[in-house]
């Protein structure tokens, strides 16, 4: 594999959810390690699944993989990172401060912004010469889907900009507090990262024209911070001898030939390899180690095509959801499964019975306008833009507690809103005011990979105990939008999946996270179902075959309704096409 020859020390793997990062990343450290290199492997995803693709249970320490000499694993722990960053600056303060004064640090450090650069500071710990990573000739970094991955290597030059400027003291007082003793880390993470000689992304995405127009941007985003060694990685390609006598393939082959020959200038002049689709599911040591072996059987067996699968559509599901004539409509799970098509899907099933619908998106890096490609009656669509709804914020507060500053109040209060910390309040905003919507129409949600809209609710279940806490007193009625996400007669959370070990492994973990923060999933989906297409590639039909366990997975154990929604022919983008896809099954 050519992105691992003369390799660096520090590889990232990047790119839109569901792409296969997670499994290049590993089959990537167990080649290394097999040339005897010694390896450690991180993963900065809040929802990572590598304890899952080994088989064993990684967490927040540095584990060693036993059935692979010389390989070691970490998974960065949001929440535990955050909890050891508030204990690091609290501590010291307990039984010296006035418990009042404790409390008040507690409160400050209890949001979504403080996981974030918790998590953030273990991440650039391991970009530095240090007694943690001297033992290791590779660290390899299997990040979050890419909106995600941009904010997070952004990061060290945004927070050491912040600190170059001597902002030690604003908003985010405890956070910064403590990031400010680490100037000389961020400032070294920087350099590693701007370094080619050092440090190598590797950009995987699929043979689809969305996903390669959005690596192409994050290659561009990420060439703008300095981190032009890059490389390209197109996976899952079908064979052309798959294509025989099978419309459904062919028509894949077809559509993903097109893409890679479309792709986008800014990609074209990138190192770039195809890896072939694989039969199996990238799960355990053997399966990783074939599946960057290019003279890896595809099949297994020649088995024989499945009956039909008798399920409920997703046009079923759309039936029940529009009887209450409004409400939020939240689609949830982890990348790449299809969360942004069949919101457009829900969406436009809505709008075309008549109904109002608002169809938005927190995930920076979906693009729901290239979905629909059109418009329709009754349907208006949005985007909760990080940018734009920091600068709206930025100049609501400017023009609000601003205007009662002098000017030199203004100018600290302008340093302040420059934190990058303001960018988590902001989209928070913007996210109540779209679920405050929900009460007069249907307001459709698709949202970002699972980690971050994780990071989301958390930040959504701190602003609720705040605002209980001051209403404790007062005996008045009040709402938040937690509240509002936990009545399932106003919110209705989709979890969308594919019929694949993984993914309905992270659905559930996705649910039993939901439930412990009061909000009960009423629906999975299951999407681009190959056993509900009926294929006839040899290669397909084994991979329909695996799918069969996972579906009745589904149906008997996780899932209190569901709907099947097959793999199409023609890509589900347009209007007529969406709907075609919600009613696929009727």
């Amino acid at each position: 594999m050519q992105f691992l020859h003369a390799a660096p020390r520090f590889l990232f793997f990047t790119g839109k959810g569901g792409v296969g990062k997670t499994s290049i990343a590993c089959a990537s450290a167990l080649t290394l390690a097999a040339r005897g290199k010694r390896v450690l492997l991180v993963s900065t995803d809040p929802a990572s699944n590598v304890g899952q693709v080994f088989g064993i249970r990684i967490g927040n320490q540095i584990t060693p993989v036993p059935a692979v000499p010389r390989l070691s694993a970490l998974e960065i722990d949001p929440p535990g990172a955050a909890q050891a960053y508030r204990e690091r600056i609290i501590g010291p303060a307990r039984g010296v401060l006035a418990d009042e004064v404790v409390r008040s640090m507690e409160e400050q450090l209890s949001g979504a912004c403080t996981t974030e650069i918790a998590a953030f500071d273990e991440f650039t710990a391991l970009l530095v010469d240090s007694e943690l990573t001297r033992d290791y000739d590779h660290i390899l970094f299997d990040t979050a889907p890419t909106g995600h991955t941009i904010r997070l290597l952004q990061l060290p030059g945004a927070w050491n900009d912040f600190l170059q400027a001597g902002q030690g003291d604003a908003s985010c007082l405890g956070p910064l507090a403590g990031l400010d003793k680490q100037r000389e880390q961020y400032a070294a993470a920087v350099a590693a990262l701007a370094d080619p000689q050092r440090t190598r992304l590797i950009l995987v995405a699929r043979a689809q024209a969305a996903t390669l127009r959005e690596v192409a941007r994050t290659h561009e985003e990420l060439a703008a911070i300095g981190l032009g060694q890059q490389h390209l990685v197109i996976n899952g390609v079908l064979p052309a001898t798959e294509t025989a006598d099978d419309p459904l393939a062919a028509a894949v082959q077809r559509r993903e030939q097109a893409a890679i020959a479309a792709m986008p200038e800014p990609l074209r002049d990138l190192p770039c390899e195809q890896i072939p689709l694989k039969a199996f599911d990238l799960v355990g040591l053997d399966a990783l180690r074939q599946l960057l072996d290019s003279t890896s059987p595809g099949t297994s067996q020649t088995l024989p095509a499945e009956p039909a699968l008798q399920a409920p559509s997703l046009a079923e599901l759309v039936d029940e959801i529009a009887a209450n004539g409004h409400g939020l409509v939240m689609l949830m799970g982890k990348g790449g499964v299809g969360k942004t098509t069949l919101a457009a899907a829900v969406a436009v099933e809505l709008a075309s019975r008549g109904l109002p619908v608002h169809l938005t998106t927190t995930d920076p890096a979906a693009h729901l306008s290239e979905t629909l490609n059109g418009s329709l009656e009754n349907l208006r669509v949005s985007r909760i833009d990080p940018h734009a709804a920091t600068e709206a914020y930025r100049a609501q507060v400017m023009a609000s507690k601003g205007a009662k500053l002098d000017e030199a109040g203004r100018a600290l209060l302008a340093e302040d809103l420059r934190s990058p910390c303001t960018e988590e309040i902001a989209v928070f905003q913007a996210f109540s005011r779209a679920i405050r919507e929900a009460g007069r129409q249907f307001v459709v949600m698709d949202t970002a990979p699972t980690g971050h809209t994780l990071l989301l609710l958390d930040a959504t279940g701190a602003y609720h105990r705040e605002i209980a806490r001051q209403m404790s007193d007062s005996h008045l009625r009040f709402s938040t939008p937690m509240m509002q996400l936990q009545d399932p007669q106003q919110t209705k959370v989709l979890l969308v999946t594919l019929a694949e070990t993984t993914p309905v492994l992270e659905a559930a973990g996705l649910q039993n996270d939901l439930r412990r923060a009061g909000i009960e999933p009423w629906a999975w989906v299951i999407n681009n179902s190959l056993a509900a297409a009926r294929p006839r590639s040899a290669l397909l039909r084994q991979r329909a075959h695996n799918e069969l366990k996972e579906i009745h997975s589904v149906a008997s154990q996780h899932a209190r309704r569901y709907a099947l929604v097959p793999l199409l022919t023609e890509e589900p983008v347009g209007v007529e096409r969406l709907r075609a896809l919600s009613r696929s099954q009727d």
